[in-house]
């Protein structure tokens, strides 16, 4: 059997490495499966998801002109096409806009406007659910820390910049 582009095969798991496992296919030959391409989440270790010896399935999305052929487990696994996951609704830029006139602007001035205020909310009854920080509090916290580690490093160079002893001319 050929090996093309889009197909799926049977392999059998004969090396495994910090970025992937190799599969040999059928005839000898062998491909790699990237670790991105092992599972759908985040694989760390791919020892964790591979074991030497493993029968896997797997799909091959590419076959280079010197012979190295790119595997995948994760595509060869067939998904409803409902199963996607969802994506949060976007807004035209025509004429859909959040519920409170505007894009973060207040609620109760005509248009809303597209300023940084803290109104309504984008209409959700005020403040979000308790534990749960919104953007603004994630971005002054960022800030926050972002400009104490400046200071820090500020401090930690400015006395180490000159040398040392007198000034030569």
């Amino acid at each position: 059997m050929a090996i093309e582009v889009g197909s799926k095969l049977q392999g059998k798991v004969t090396g495994i490495t910090h970025f992937g496992a190799f599969v040999e296919l059928s005839e000898g030959v062998t491909g790699l499966v990237h670790i991105s391409e092992i599972a759908d989440n985040y694989v760390k270790d791919v020892n964790d998801h591979l074991k030497l010896g493993d029968i896997v399935t797997v799909k091959v999305i590419n076959v280079d002109k010197d012979g190295k052929i790119g595997l995948s487990i994760k595509q060869s696994v067939d998904r409803p096409v409902d199963a996607a996951p969802a994506r949060p609704a976007r807004f035209d830029r025509q004429g859909d806009r959040p519920p409170g006139g505007g894009f973060g602007g207040r609620g109760d001035r005509p248009g809303g406007g597209f300023g940084g205020g803290r109104g309504d909310r984008g209409g959700r009854g005020g403040k979000p659910p308790a534990g749960k920080p919104t953007f603004e509090d994630k971005m002054a916290r960022f800030l926050k820390d972002s400009e104490d580690r400046i200071s820090s490093l500020k401090k930690n160079t400015e006395g180490k910049r000159g040398g040392r002893g007198a000034r030569r001319d």
